[in-house]
């Protein structure tokens, strides 16, 4: 198994709260691992000690070989890990272009790269002068993901990025995903639309509790309507 991503028995607190108690998680290179689960069983967590936001107290996360559990958030980044939080994370004062010059880690844009983002999100061409504050919370969306792609990255990780959105939106985040994902671009993608689950994932891990209780692909489980019950508490069409 070529992995990219690994995480073994990462423990994580909030303050006083014991949030992941020994994450086990594997990201393998070129696909899309979904990470699923019930609200509140540290899917967002685990995203964030990955990014250095909140610092694990036990395990280790290890990315291409290197140790990242230590490092702060601007290193983790350098090593070409994108983050799109479900927060979005945009500045809204600023325009659509000076959002995307600020996620751009050199001066100037690659031209190609630019012109992908326009095909996949071409509102953002229309609106690259106007603030984001502006902006309706699809078309945030679509510059938070255009944030995170405006330059080649290793891994992607994104949080509920369809929350809120219109099926049209969605679509296009799908088209967005699809395209990526056939450049062998590594993702973890936190997700409650059974859709965008279905239609991008290759893997899948299940969180609950603090912990991965569940991993295989993405397949088996949107086959499986009695095991998305026992583990999510619902069908995952239920959660569309």
């Amino acid at each position: 198994m070529d992995e990219l991503l690994k995480l073994s028995g990462v423990v994580t607190h909030i303050g006083s709260y014991h949030i992941l108690h020994g994450v086990d998680l594997s990201v393998r290179r070129g696909r899309v691992t979904m990470l699923l689960g019930r609200n509140g069983a540290g899917k967002t967590t685990t995203l964030r000690s990955i990014m250095g936001l909140w610092k694990p107290r036990a395990g280790s996360i290890v990315f291409d070989g290197t140790p990242i559990g230590t490092l702060d958030t601007p290193d983790i980044a350098r090593l070409g890990i994108a983050y799109v939080p479900e927060t979005m994370g945009i500045f809204s004062q600023l325009t659509v272009g000076e959002n995307m010059k600020l996620a751009a880690t050199t001066a100037r844009f690659n031209a190609a790269r630019l012109d992908d983002v326009f095909r996949f999100f071409p509102i953002l061409k229309t609106k690259w002068n106007d603030r984001a504050g502006l902006m309706s919370g699809g078309q945030k969306q679509m510059l938070a993901v255009a944030r995170a792609i405006v330059e080649n990255r290793r891994l992607m990780i994104i949080d509920e990025p369809t929350k809120g959105l219109a099926p049209a939106v969605i679509d296009q985040l799908i088209a967005c995903l699809l395209e990526l994902k056939a450049r062998d671009t590594t993702i973890l993608l936190v997700e409650q639309n059974f859709h965008m689950a279905q239609s991008v994932g290759d893997d899948v891990a299940v969180m609950d509790n603090g912990r991965v209780v569940h991993t295989g692909t993405m397949a088996a489980l949107a086959r499986d309507t009695e095991l998305q019950t026992r583990l999510l508490g619902l069908s995952l069409a239920a959660h569309q």
